[in-house]
């Protein structure tokens, strides 16, 4: 090894141990700010919440240059996907805050009598909200308002890969949030890697399986619990008598009308019968030129592919050999513009790359069985999805699914709204994360339910102490076991 090469990892390695030491700056004050006491206040939450809801409403412009920098996201999608969302919750904690943090009395038995009981929602303490690319704004702040409707303090880390969007909220955060007790810190790899050495009091990442594990296992030397929003193969089930046309807009409006594709629980996959594939096909080609013209390349509402190392992976899908012969529609690819059309492919393999794998772009298969029940085995074959849609009238098809069909969520006749409706919580289940959000499950999610007992010193009950006898214990048996015969009978020492 040369000099140059020692001295380029002491330099890495120097670097590395300064990033970490920094993380661990940035988690000390942080807890003193929090062992202040000033975030379990109810007017400090709110005047959080209100300078977060004025931020998305004064920089609501500046925020859509910034989506349209990182992804070339419509300002429509901008707007009602990720500004529209965030005001929404922030308004509803602001709503809630008093009722979701006052304590909820619970029943009592007679083992305890007299008393009464209380389950006292409480912050967790430091927390840290890792956040994904496809919806920058969004997925960094929703997370942010629960958090700090709980009453924690809060790093935030966004992801590097939409760079603009991360740069304008550690501007806006550090201008209207309170920077002593809510922390931005940017970065890639090794800044994410020195914030996981640290210990949290609640980790909340959203992104790939693959970091997923990553962070869970980080989490695990320090006993951290994580939520974990993570993805997966969303399928879409589409049975015969429907409003096909509606329909296919249903599944456009959450494919390509999700920021290209490239969102969690838009439809990664469609299941139909062999009978009913054509005709599906051919409305949804109808219904794609409507929507974006007979040259989608040239359209302004669709979002491009994030980034070069994206493209790469989408192009592989659809040049592996099993698949390429497999096109109905579409498949126009720019690399310079990092565009692809809307993809349509029929009667792909179950065993090729673009069905192994979450496709998280504007391609989506379509898989053909003989009769709509066969599309169950399909779905659960595979591993537990974030969200799973049916489009059917058929009441027992819909029953059957709900109840057979393990995913995150499930939405019939639609796709993706399930998302918007706060009183739902929203996340995975077993490879499509762990733990939920939105609404209150935001406050829960960042919040320890602490189980509190009151008793006065009156009815104290001798039979609990020593010297042990065995009328003690026929009197505690039937006491424990709501034996109130028993209990009449021990007392008066009847056998």
């Amino acid at each position: 090894m040369s000099d140059t090469d020692t001295d380029t990892e002491t330099e890495t390695k120097a670097e590395a141990e300064a990033e970490v030491y920094d993380a661990s700056m940035q988690v000390k004050e942080l807890r003193e700010s929090f062992a202040s006491g000033k975030t379990r206040c109810y007017k400090w939450r709110v005047s959080q919440l209100e300078s977060l809801l004025k931020l998305s409403v004064v920089h609501e412009e500046d925020i859509c240059d910034a989506l349209r920098s990182d992804l070339s996201k419509p300002v429509m999608e901008a707007i009602i996907h990720e500004i529209a969302l965030l005001k929404n919750s922030c308004k509803l904690a602001l709503k809630e805050l008093r009722r979701w943090m006052t304590p909820e009395k619970v029943k009592t038995s007679i083992t305890t009598f007299p008393s009464s009981a209380a389950i006292v929602p409480e912050p967790l303490g430091v927390v840290l909200i890792i956040s994904a690319w496809n919806y920058p704004f969004l997925l960094s702040l929703d997370p942010v308002v629960g958090a700090i409707a709980a009453g924690n303090a809060v790093v935030l880390k966004p992801s590097e890969i939409s760079p603009a969007t991360s740069s304008l909220m550690a501007k806006l955060l550090g201008k209207y949030l309170d920077t002593s007790a809510i922390k931005v810190i940017e970065g890639a790899t090794s800044e994410t890697s020195a914030l996981l050495e640290q210990k949290w009091d609640k980790i909340f990442y959203t992104g790939s399986g693959r970091v997923g594990r990553i962070v869970m296992a980080a989490a695990a030397k320090h006993l951290t619990p994580v939520v974990l929003e993570l993805g997966g193969k969303s399928p879409v089930v589409v049975d015969t008598q429907i409003n096909l046309q509606v329909a296919c807009r249903r599944i456009i409006a959450g494919k390509w009308g999700c920021n290209n594709g490239q969102a969690c629980i838009a439809p990664d996959y469609i299941i139909t019968t062999k009978e009913f594939a054509p005709k599906l096909v051919e409305t949804l080609k109808q219904e794609l030129e409507r929507f974006y013209g007979k040259n989608p390349m040239e359209t302004k509402d669709l979002s491009r592919i994030v980034n070069a190392n994206h493209f790469a992976r989408l192009s592989k899908l659809l040049d592996d050999d099993k698949v390429s012969g497999k096109i109905v529609h579409g498949g126009e690819r720019d690399k310079a513009k990092l565009q692809i059309t809307p993809t349509l492919l029929l009667d792909v393999p179950r065993d090729s790359l673009i069905m192994t794998e979450e496709i998280f772009g504007p391609l989506l298969p379509i898989l053909t069985v003989d009769k709509v029940e066969d599309s169950f085995e399909v779905v659960n074959s595979g591993t537990k999805p974030l969200a799973a849609y049916l489009f059917t009238n058929n009441k027992r098809l819909k029953d059957q699914f709900v109840a057979c069909i393990s995913a995150g969520g499930v939405a019939i006749n639609d796709t993706t709204l399930h998302l918007t409706v706060s009183t739902l919580p929203f996340g995975g289940v077993g490879d499509s994360g762990m733990g939920s959000y939105h609404g209150k499950f935001s406050f829960d999610a960042f919040s320890h339910k602490k189980a509190v007992l009151y008793r006065s010193f009156a009815g104290d009950a001798p039979m609990r102490y020593p010297p042990y006898t065995k009328g003690k214990l026929r009197i505690l048996k039937a006491l424990l076991g709501g034996d109130i015969w028993g209990l009449i009978r021990a007392l008066f020492g009847w056998s």
